[in-house]
């Protein structure tokens, strides 16, 4: 099928690119961007987009999509549709699954499943130790040539130095991406909020700066001994920041993102006593907020991420300290960075650019792009469409999102993945 998008601002950060023009697609593949047809181009369907933003599609990082079977809601089709209704086209899913994702036939059930939904890329993120206990190594080797994009721990960083010092040599040696939280479990002593005047207030366990930074210091300074490429997976604080803009400034092959939340959220936000504000990392100060905008806005920060964990509603009812840490981020991941384009933190093509180009390069993958050649999955925005969150109509099976209420300007009217439509928002 032939498919001809015209009159549409073409955002791609990729191609440096911000203009109106049309877009061509032929068997699932941009053929072109351009004013005038490529020779011999006839659609067999053409869409006026006059007014609406055309994004390449969005690469998301990290999220989590609830299978296999594991404490968190969802499935890999449930959630894939989630994600295109943010205009999010390509997933890294983590390992924490159940059973976890620490061998190749794991690994080939999640793009299995991932194939009948055909609704999105689902890249598996594959574990660094067996069942991500931190101590024996998985096959980092097996579990790549499976189809993992990089190994990781996820939510559970491996506290022995030796250990981790072993898996970074092994991953240099296989040329593999690490993508680690650094989290001491020691420093963090069972918090659950960040440590400052708030969680005082609320009598809250708290976790200081130094149960990231730390652990960060100890990360740098093992993978520039190792030689191992490292992506610093949601940072949260002003220190963790400036370390890493050292280490780039450095030479040291390391890149980092950020969860939306962390942009627009702080603990403050706690004082309420709310569970769907519970997160991990936790939300830090204002002072941090601000400097992790800057760390996006001057690159120093790589790319934006959902951090995705979709929840049962019944682990959110728990008191604070009892509940689960999480945010259903999918469905937000676009509108709250649009946000920062709104309040002027960052222009239109560093918002885009830090949820596609940028995470599609980290991971060395062709997506997040519309140049010609490539897979057809963009979204089509509209601008001007002004709605209200309300996290019990969320598409995702978690409704645990602490952004109930918000008011968004710009809304995906429609997804297209592999040259088809998979999302299509009527009310827009």
């Amino acid at each position: 099928m032939r498919l001809l998008i015209e009159n549409a601002r073409i955002i791609d950060p990729s191609q440096d690119l911000d203009k109106v023009s049309n877009l061509y697609i032929a068997r699932g593949r941009i053929q072109a961007i351009d004013d005038t047809a490529p020779e011999g181009f006839t659609p067999d369907q053409t869409i006026d987009a006059t007014g609406k933003w055309l994004l390449p599609g969005l690469v998301d990082l990290q999220a989590r999509l609830g299978e296999p079977g594991s404490h968190y809601e969802g499935t890999i089709a449930s959630e894939t549709k989630a994600a295109v209704a943010s205009g999010i086209t390509t997933i890294c899913c983590p390992p924490d699954t159940n059973p976890v994702n620490d061998t190749q036939a794991v690994t080939e059930l999640i793009q299995r499943r991932a194939r009948q939904a055909a609704t999105a890329f689902v890249l598996p993120i594959g574990a660094m130790t067996q069942k991500l206990e931190g101590e024996m190594l998985s096959n980092m080797a097996a579990l790549k040539n499976a189809g993992c994009i990089a190994l990781s721990q996820a939510n559970r960083p491996i506290q022995n130095p030796l250990t981790l010092r072993n898996a970074m040599s092994y991953a240099a040696s296989n040329d593999i991406l690490l993508m680690l939280r650094c989290e001491d479990q020691t420093m963090k002593n069972g918090g659950v909020a960040h440590s400052g005047a708030v969680s005082s207030r609320l009598g809250l366990n708290g976790i200081p700066y130094s149960a990231e930074t730390a652990a960060l210091a100890q990360t740098l300074i093992l993978a520039e001994e190792a030689g191992v490429r490292v992506h610093i997976s949601q940072i949260s604080c002003a220190k963790s920041v400036e370390m890493i803009a050292r280490a780039k400034k450095e030479g040291l092959p390391v890149t980092c993102d950020v969860a939306i939340h962390q942009l627009h959220l702080t603990d403050y936000d706690l004082l309420e006593f709310n569970s769907l504000f519970h997160v991990t990392p936790p939300l830090r100060t204002h002072d941090d907020q601000a400097a992790l905008r800057m760390g996006v806005k001057t690159g120093i920060i790589d790319a934006i991420v959902s951090d995705h964990t979709p929840l049962d509603r019944d682990v959110k009812l728990l008191p604070f300290g009892e509940s689960a840490p999480g945010i259903s981020g999918l469905e937000t991941l676009l509108p709250l960075t649009l946000r920062l384009v709104e309040d002027n933190t960052l222009t239109l093509n560093q918002a885009v650019a830090a949820l596609s180009q940028r995470p599609a390069e980290i991971i060395g993958i062709q997506n997040g792009s519309l140049s010609e050649g490539l897979s057809a999955d963009f979204c089509l925005l509209n601008p001007e469409a002004h709605w209200e969150l309300d996290r019990f109509d969320l598409i995702s099976r978690g409704d645990n999102s602490p952004f109930h209420g918000w008011e968004f300007q710009g809304q995906v009217e429609a997804t297209y993945f592999q040259g088809r439509p998979v999302y299509r928002n009527n009310a827009v």
